[in-house]
């Protein structure tokens, strides 16, 4: 410790009072009066390691006036009630490694600097519903064993709770994040509600171990995230990071004009996926989801190898990328390609160039086999046939199977009707120019080659 104790007791670590040698808690009712009397608002207040009930915080605040400037409340403890409801701290503030026993309220507190709680112990109810911090606010490590109110509060300079506890019931409705409002490695023993929130926040590597109510407006992020219950989340006019987060309950994502990548992420149970305006989906590559909906989406960018389960994914209204229409010349055999205008996979596009990205395993084997698993997901006939249409075109492109190269050719694996039309009118018109041909060529013969002298009648004398 960085101060000097009280007298009073070894035991006791409480900041000494010049000049008693003693801390508030120990000091005698005159001795008390005197300290009390030279507290004044916007001045320092230090009760570092101090043991403080409900009845002397009331008369410290009271001298303040409900103002103190910087406040150093370091391994504190606060044995009874601790209400610093509406306070004003004009500096900062810090409550690292405090103890509180019992109710912590700092509902209405406004801090006009930056705010510590790191390693701090709320045995009881933690609320700081409405309270508006203008620095930044920590509370990593810190443990909450009851519910926690973070409701309508403002963190000008964004929040840490890093590998912090809430054993209780949390939330967050309606908070502000100026900054990032970081919850690393934190732990959740029951229903985190954080709804309405505006800023960013992260949750990478957090457990939940219930259900979970997210939401954001600049950007969230739950990579790596465990969530033993069911995961409600929506994103508005921003991007989420879903990367390796497993959900074993239900999941709910709704995106507004937003972007989320999914990639490697286990929902366990039935999952639903749904945009409003325009949302994308970046990647579902080795991502485990037996029970997928996806509604309204375009993922012409999305990423599909590796897909677990893609018989279980359901497509309606989303939209995927066009491969070039015409005809292409490449160094590959063969060096003449002919391309019809039709829906594919990002994976293709990335395999056959068309498009830049990331190093893409997949191979024309790999394409063909999730073709074909998801040829039944969408809603519409023509992606659907799309769909089957590429799955014979990767086995086509595996060059295992000659004769699937002239099937493409004569009909395009049957489902290019036009093509066997053509063909069939074009054998049809080489017919009829052969036959004409024929005829024409025999009625040439016939009248060129000179006919025989046929005698006439003899001449009579």
């Amino acid at each position: 410790m960085d101060w000097v104790t009280c007298s009073h007791s070894p035991s006791c670590t409480g900041v000494a009072r010049q000049p008693y040698g003693s801390c508030l808690s120990h000091l005698s009712p005159e001795q008390l009066a005197d300290a009390l009397a030279a507290v004044r608002p916007g001045r320092l207040l230090d009760l570092r390691g101090t043991t403080i009930d409900g009845e002397l915080l009331a008369r410290v605040l009271a001298a303040a006036e409900g103002r103190p400037g910087r406040a150093r409340m370091d391994l504190a403890r606060f044995t009874g009630e601790a209400r610093f409801t509406e306070v004003s701290f004009q500096g900062d503030v810090s409550l690292d490694g405090s103890r509180f026993d019992r109710l912590a309220s700092f509902f209405g507190a406004s801090f006009a600097g930056n705010v510590s709680f790191n390693g701090a112990r709320f045995a009881r109810q933690l609320s700081f519903h409405g309270a508006r911090v203008r620095g930044h606010a920590g509370f990593d490590r810190a443990v909450v064993a009851s519910d926690a109110l973070f409701g309508q509060a403002v963190f000008a300079r964004g929040l840490s709770a890093e590998r912090a506890r809430f054993d209780g019931f949390a939330t967050f409705d309606g908070a502000e994040f100026g900054e990032l409002a970081t919850f690393r490695g934190a732990r959740f023993g029951r229903t985190l509600s954080f709804k309405k929130v505006r800023g960013r926040a992260g949750f990478e590597s957090a457990h939940f171990a219930s259900g979970a109510y997210l939401s954001a407006t600049r950007h969230l992020a739950v990579t790596g995230a465990r969530v033993d219950g069911a995961l409600d989340l929506v994103v508005e006019d921003c991007s989420v990071d879903l990367r390796k987060v497993e959900v074993r309950g239900t999941t709910a994502v709704r995106l507004s004009r937003a972007h989320a990548d999914m990639e490697a992420a286990v929902l366990r149970g039935p999952a639903t996926v749904s945009g409003r305006g325009f949302c994308t989906i970046s990647s579902l590559r080795e991502a485990v989801a037996p029970d997928l909906s996806l509604y309204k989406l375009d993922l012409s960018a999305c990423r599909f190898a590796g897909l677990a389960h893609p018989s279980g994914l359901r497509l309606t209204g989303c939209t995927f990328a066009f491969t070039p229409r015409g005809v292409r010349f490449s160094l590959r055999w063969p060096p003449l390609r002919w391309f019809s205008r039709r829906r594919a996979l990002a994976d293709e596009h990335g395999w056959r160039g068309w498009s830049k990205g990331p190093d893409d395993p997949s191979s024309p084997d790999g394409l063909a086999v999730l073709y074909d698993a998801l040829r039944h997901s969408p809603d519409d006939d023509g992606t659907a046939a799309d769909f089957a249409f590429g799955a014979m075109e990767m086995r086509r492109a595996a060059g295992r199977r000659w004769w699937l190269s002239l099937y493409w050719l004569l009909c395009g694996y049957g489902l290019r009707t036009g093509r066997a039309v053509a063909w069939g009118v074009l054998l049809v018109a080489v017919t009829a120019g052969a036959v004409l041909w024929t005829s024409t060529s025999h009625a040439a013969r016939r009248a060129s080659t000179p006919r025989p002298a046929v005698p006439g009648p003899a001449a009579h004398h």
